[in-house]
């Protein structure tokens, strides 16, 4: 498991953009390059990892994310869970311990494409969609370091963007074909062997060096976010997982969220739209913790921080992974 943990502390804020990246991995990490592949095809066989590759931003791609809900009734529960995640603009899926019990992101690869989506549930589903978009983004992201005995939650720390990037020219508004093609052979993760853009590049039909520029202008745009590994929390140590949602002023959302998003224990933190009468809150963070207890602990310090400002809160804990796939932006 040693091996397994170095290479998951070391690949979750980055991964070589060269020629042979594993070679720069396995140097750092004291390893063979076939070692690190190994471990990470291990780990995902293993369900440890959720996918490693890029992690795609659709919306700054001119594409859609949102995030949806359904009240389902308990007799439909797998019925519709099968229906939901039939769409692949569907990237995650869970199961909440509320009246709304089934929580999704929604991905498209155009922004007017979510509402289409969204009806198309409607009418397969015959339950309204709670439609429920970033407004504002406070904290995406944190990472794990694992030793052997102890899981933690540490601020992800990006590296520092390469001079070399200045050269790129302002981002598009879209991607073209070449993009979307490399999107389409890379979202749902890196060939696993000693050369991955090479790879890539038989795929796309396109030289090497122009898929290394190509996605290097990607992460230098924020079309990527990052590049490397996805832990499973809950596999890894981190089973307690809630949605806490908060009521605030509208005029104080924007300073209070960047305090929670702060915070170490959360993950992702942002402003969403209220949807009354029956869903007043317009906070949401996610917190992690290695039992339900330590959740219900850690919402309380959110609780307090907030107590002058909050007039309402709840928390929703996942109970099931109903799907993740990750973003599939071209289909």
């Amino acid at each position: 498991m040693r091996q397994y943990y170095a290479v998951i502390n070391r690949l979750q804020s980055g991964f070589p953009v060269q020629e042979r990246p594993f070679a720069l991995v396995a140097e750092a990490l004291g390893m063979a390059e076939q070692g690190v592949i190994t471990a990470i095809q291990e780990m995902l066989n293993h369900g440890l990892l959720s996918r490693f590759g890029p992690l795609y931003n659709a919306e700054a791609m001119g594409g859609g994310l949102t995030l949806a809900a359904l009240a389902v009734p308990e007799e439909r529960f797998a019925a519709v869970t099968e229906q939901v995640n039939a769409f692949a603009e569907v990237a995650h899926n869970y199961a909440r311990d509320h009246r709304l019990n089934m929580w999704f992101v929604l991905a498209t690869e155009r922004r007017e494409e979510i509402p289409l989506v969204i009806a198309r549930m409607e009418e397969r589903t015959g339950l309204p969609v709670f439609n429920l978009p970033k407004l504002a983004e406070y904290r995406l992201g944190f990472q794990l370091h694992l030793t052997e005995n102890h899981v933690d939650t540490v601020a992800m720390v990006m590296p520092e963007p390469p001079l070399a990037w200045s050269r790129f020219p302002e981002a598009p508004l879209q991607p073209d074909a070449v993009d979307r093609a490399i999107v389409a052979v890379t979202q749902a993760g890196l060939p696993l062997v000693l050369q991955p853009y090479h790879a890539v590049a038989a795929q796309v039909d396109i030289s090497v060096a122009e898929v290394l520029e190509r996605l290097e202008r990607m992460l230098a745009w924020g079309w990527i976010r990052r590049l490397g590994v996805v832990p499973n929390h809950y596999a890894l140590g981190l089973r307690g997982n809630g949605m806490t949602v908060w009521d605030l002023p509208d005029d104080r959302v924007e300073a209070l969220g960047m305090l929670v998003g702060g915070l170490d224990f959360v993950s992702h933190c942002y402003r969403r739209p209220r949807a009354l009468p029956n869903w007043p809150y317009n906070l949401f963070a996610m917190v992690h913790g290695p039992d339900r207890a330590s959740v219900l602990a850690k919402s309380e310090r959110i609780r307090q921080l907030l107590a002058d400002e909050l007039r309402g809160y709840t928390l929703l804990h996942s109970t099931r992974i109903l799907k993740k796939t990750g973003l599939r932006l071209v289909h």
